[in-house]
């Protein structure tokens, strides 16, 4: 049988007809074939497979395990799909492929791909694959008063409603075990029995604790972030807080410059996701490719967030205007991302293959949304083929700072990246300063011009004394200082000219010194500061 150009219920019959009906077990139920079917039941194994060869799946394993599972399903529930239950009818068709006594290998197979039928079904009836998965109480609650833990729970219902419904299970068990760690420790060495019993040294003294067991600054920071935030709901909810408890500030965080790529790296991985696209043998691999090359583009070239693109929605695209919206990114705002015509022609070839799924979401895999790490994965794992370390992050601290090195506005780069904060963008502007840079190329090619020349032994103004030495080397070590304003570096250039040019205010009787010559080898050490 043609398995293209058969239907669903054919290549149902087909297979009950077949080597597995040699196999009927004596003592269960059989299914009916799709002719004893109420109509609609037939209708929805059609539909059943268009939604699985939407999402890249081989025709073949499609007809051989998923469609017979589902058929099984229903050919021992003669009754309307609606109705059925869609745990206990279900689960008859596991029985039924277990009475057959089947490999323990084939049972699992089966089993996967009843419950691909099940979420199927949900989605037809309108549910997510959303669950709240209940909370560890013994874990997170274990060292905690009553009061602390009642507390907490009104101020997660107050939070939740902001929290991304893809990432809530997440954001539930963060918030606890960031919550729990610091009032488990205060509980266990002082008496509370109300927030009014904090003091400030307690905090302090936690501080000392985390960075003696060897916690990061970061982790400390985000400790304290956490009981700022409780300590103002409950200040709300009544109780007196101390300002003083208010006010402690975080630990200094190195200040460290965005990691990004060079213009190299970014060459490899994008030459890499094209040759993807191109190399795909399979109607799996190439929907996979054409995934992950869109988001490496909208990562990449639109400078989105993870989240961002993992929670872009259909309605959000306008690949007309080359352009798309950013609904309740960070801090809660709106913004535009603008497209280059490259990232909008691998979101149209995505699209094409995008599959159906249960939300309007752009990218789903496996007919739902994109899980958690699925794209940071796949974009590690595509950095190491090529060898080049790199998160979805990173990608989009290059999208800045490539836009700064091109002489991109500050503030329109802050508007791009969605930053509430211009100090946010200004970040960026410490890894490339134009005028920095210009002025400290134009004066290091004069002190080369002249410090490489060959002193003629008539010719005292291409000799350097070692004073002179001396004093060109400290006003280097002034030019690298990172935060010069430009009058002062200016100042600091003019000054090494005179000295070079053997310029002096008024003679001097000072004794006559060594004339040496300076070589970049020995201003290096200086360099290398810069």
């Amino acid at each position: 049988m043609n398995s293209m150009s058969s239907t669903a219920a054919e290549r149902y019959d087909h297979a009950l007809r077949g080597a597995n009906a040699r196999r009927q077990p004596l003592d269960y139920p059989l299914p009916q074939p799709t002719a004893a079917w109420p109509a609609e039941n037939v209708a929805l194994l059609e539909l059943y497979r268009d939604w699985l060869l939407s999402s890249g799946m081989s025709l073949n394993v499609i007809n051989q395990i998923y469609v017979p599972m589902a058929g099984h399903a229903l050919g021992l529930n003669l009754k309307p799909h609606p109705q059925l239950d869609i745990d206990a009818d279900l689960a008859r068709a596991l029985d039924y492929v277990k009475a057959k006594n089947l490999s323990p290998q084939w049972i699992k197979m089966c089993r996967n791909a009843l419950e691909k039928f099940r979420r199927f079904l949900r989605q037809e009836r309108g549910y997510t694959d959303i669950v709240i998965k209940p909370l560890n109480r013994d874990r997170y609650h274990a060292g905690l008063p009553d009061w602390v833990i009642k507390q907490l729970e009104r101020y997660q219902r107050l939070k939740q409603p902001n929290w991304r419904p893809a990432r809530l299970n997440a954001q539930i068990m963060r918030f606890w075990s960031g919550h729990s760690r610091l009032w488990r420790w205060l509980c266990a060495r002082y008496s509370i029995s109300s927030p009014t019993d904090i003091r400030r040294q307690y905090i302090l003294d936690y501080i000392a604790h985390s960075l003696t067991a060897g916690y990061s600054t970061v982790t400390i920071n985000q400790d304290l972030r956490y009981l700022r935030g409780f300590l103002l709901f409950l200040q709300d909810q009544g109780y007196h807080i101390p300002q003083a408890l208010l006010r402690i500030p975080g630990l200094k965080q190195p200040d460290r410059l965005p990691r990004f790529l060079t213009d190299e790296q970014v060459r490899l991985l994008r030459n890499h996701f094209e040759q993807r696209v191109t190399e795909a043998d399979s109607s799996s691999k190439r929907r996979n490719a054409l995934l992950d090359r869109a988001a490496f583009y909208l990562l990449w070239q639109g400078g989105m967030r993870l989240s961002e693109v993992e929670d872009l929605l259909m309605e959000d695209l306008n690949l007309a205007e080359q352009r798309l919206t950013v609904r309740q990114g960070k801090g809660r705002k709106d913004r535009s991302v603008y497209l280059t015509d490259t990232a909008v022609r691998a979101v149209q070839e995505y699209l094409v293959v995008r599959g159906m799924g249960p939300t309007s979401h752009v990218f789903f895999f496996r007919n739902r949304p994109l899980r958690k790490d699925l794209i940071p994965d796949r974009i590690k794992a595509a950095g190491k083929r090529v060898g080049v370390k790199v998160t979805p992050h990173c990608l989009r601290h290059t999208f800045g700072t490539q836009l700064i090195n091109a002489g991109c506005k500050v503030t329109t780069l802050q508007k791009l990246l969605g930053h509430r904060q211009l100090n946010s963008t200004m970040i960026y502007t410490r890894v490339h300063d134009r005028t920095v840079a210009e002025d400290y190329y134009a004066a290091m090619e004069q002190i080369e011009s002249h410090l490489d020349l060959v002193p003629e032994a008539d010719d005292t103004r291409n000799l350097v004394s070692s004073g002179d030495r001396a004093h060109l080397l400290v006003l280097a070590e002034r030019l690298a200082v990172p935060r010069l304003d430009a009058e002062e570096r200016l100042g600091l250039v003019a000054q090494m000219r005179r000295v070079l040019n053997c310029e002096r205010a008024e003679p001097t009787q000072a004794p006559v010194e060594e004339t040496v010559a300076i070589t970049w080898t020995e201003m290096a050490p200086v360099a290398q500061s810069w």
